[in-house]
């Protein structure tokens, strides 16, 4: 009986671990499926976010040259003008812009400032 019970264990010992083995192999694939998405994910948000980011510096150069054009043609700038033009300056700034923003930006400067109630 001892020996029946001893041939038994001698042959299923071997499946049971090799079941095992098969299992953790499964779970490290897994773990490996999961990692390749998680980064093709991520990769997918930066590019998102890039694109992002390069519309909106478009967008902030845009009404940079409209502010720039429309107040250079006047000889001055009112205030809140100039508030909105530097802002909109900083966050193109921040935003990678290169020096053509920042050459606007001194030709602004340059402008006189005309408050509300200032005569032409």
């Amino acid at each position: 009986m001892i020996n029946l019970l001893y041939q038994t264990y001698l042959i299923v010992l071997p499946i049971i671990l090799g079941y095992i083995i098969w299992l953790l192999k499964e779970q490290k694939q897994k773990q490996i499926n999961d990692a390749k998405a998680r980064d093709e994910r991520i990769q997918e948000e930066y590019k998102k976010r890039d694109a992002n980011c390069d519309g909106t510096k478009a967008l902030l150069k845009i009404g940079l040259y409209e502010y720039h054009d429309k107040y250079v043609e006047l000889g001055y700038i009112p205030s809140y003008a100039y508030e909105n033009f530097c802002d909109m300056y900083e966050a193109y700034h921040a935003l990678g812009g290169n020096g053509t923003g920042t050459k606007l930006y001194e030709e602004i400067k340059a402008l006189h400032l005309k408050n509300k109630g200032d005569k032409d």
